[in-house]
C-alpha cells in the first residue's frame, strides 16, 4: 500500500473534495487530520494542527501546493474533467495529449495538485 501526505489549510474542505474523486474517509482526527483510501492508496490530509505542519529547525514552515502530484487514472478524461469544473475546481491547464495517454491538473481546496490521466488505451 502506498501513503501520500497533502498538507491542507482545511481538513473538512480536503476530505469533501478528495470524496468527489472516490476517494472514502477511513478515520478523522478532528480539524488536525484525516485518512481517505482509494484502491491501494492512502491520502493523509494533514491540516494546520498536525504535526506535520511544524516549522522544520531551520525556521521552514512545511505548507500546500507546489507541482508534487499522485495520478489516478479515469476512463472518460473529459467527463470527469466537466463535472469537476460544474463543481468548481480549479485546473492548472487544459487536457495535454502525450504518447502514452492524456492528461490535466487540477488542484484541491488547498492548492495541491492531482493529476488526472486517461491511458491511450482507454480511449
Amino acid at each position: 500500500m502506498i501513503s501520500v501526505r497533502y498538507l491542507v489549510h482545511d481538513v473538512d474542505q480536503a476530505v469533501a473534495f478528495y470524496t468527489t474523486l472516490g476517494f472514502a474517509l477511513r478515520q478523522q482526527f478532528g480539524p488536525a487530520m484525516a485518512i481517505m483510501g482509494r484502491d491501494d492508496l492512502t491520502l493523509w490530509l494533514a491540516g494546520p494542527r498536525a504535526s506535520a505542519a511544524r516549522p522544520m529547525p531551520d525556521g521552514r514552515k512545511p505548507e500546500p501546493g507546489g507541482w508534487n502530484r499522485f495520478v489516478l487514472q479515469v476512463t472518460d478524461l473529459a467527463g470527469t474533467v466537466a463535472t469537476l469544473r460544474g463543481q468548481g475546481v480549479t485546473f492548472r491547464n487544459d487536457i495535454v495529449d502525450g504518447p502514452g495517454g492524456r492528461q490535466i491538473l487540477c488542484e484541491d481546496p488547498s492548492g495541491n495538485v492531482v493529476e488526472l490521466f486517461e491511458p491511450a488505451a482507454s480511449r
